[in-house]
């Protein structure tokens, strides 16, 4: 046998090897694959759980790291074999400066992206929702619209009041930009009374996010890989950006 050829004990490791890898792929993005490895046109980006930012959450909690995703979303964007974006949502939310850079790199984006809000886009998911070229909700998925909340010491009242004003500004301005919702309304929702239990804010359901304008459509994965088709051609016919 040549000395270059491989054994099939060697063929065996190196299985077992590329199988580990992909193993610590999972664990470590939630990704089946990373981003320069892709075969297809269409990347998979998945919001899940709560969505991690400056504080380790326990290690119970199902999350999204945003040092993972904003990585991944700058592979995208520079990977030429990579034709558009799709992302799913199933979250409760989490850090709200986290989302919040999430959804300014989607939205940024040249890459023509779908989300697909799956299960919930609760909370700060919203803007990550919205953030996306074009946003779809299945049927039975939740949307809870609802103030920010802040835990921890609170030393300073006034000024922390004022701060999270400015925060919760951030977020209705992002949605309201990137969204056909009207900004009255949206405050509205937000501050409802009597919806949820022991709480203010709202909870919409499939085709009543669609109706008041926060999300485009309701739909499923055919109906994003449908849309992610026509955003792409249309990219291509108009000469796009490189």
């Amino acid at each position: 046998m040549d000395s270059f050829e491989q054994t099939p004990n060697s063929e065996n490791k190196s299985e077992a090897a590329s199988q580990q890898a992909a193993v610590q792929t999972i664990k470590q993005l939630g990704q089946t694959g990373v981003v320069e490895d892709s075969v297809t046109p269409y990347h998979c980006l998945t919001i899940i759980g709560q969505i991690e930012g400056h504080m380790v959450l326990p290690p119970r909690n199902k999350t999204t790291k945003y040092e993972h995703v904003i990585p991944q979303l700058v592979a995208i964007e520079q990977n030429p074999k990579i034709k558009g974006l799709l992302i799913v949502l199933n979250t409760v939310g989490g850090d709200i400066e986290a989302g919040l850079a999430i959804a300014e790199m989607i939205k940024s984006m040249h890459t023509p992206t779908v989300s697909l809000v799956l299960g919930g886009g609760h909370s700060i998911g919203a803007p990550i929702a919205v953030a996306a070229d074009y946003s779809l909700i299945a049927e039975t998925a939740t949307m809870t619209i609802h103030p920010i909340r802040l835990t921890g010491l609170v030393i300073g009242v006034p000024q922390t009041y004022e701060y999270l004003d400015k925060m919760q500004e951030r977020v209705i301005q992002f949605i309201v930009q990137n969204s056909r919702i009207d900004p009255d309304a949206l405050r509205e929702m937000m501050f409802r009374t009597g919806e949820l239990v022991r709480d203010v804010g709202t909870v919409l359901v499939g085709e009543e996010a669609v109706r008041v304008g926060l999300i485009d459509g309701v739909g499923g994965v055919g109906q994003a890989i449908s849309h992610l088709n026509r955003l792409v051609a249309a990219r291509n016919t108009q000469g796009g950006l490189q």
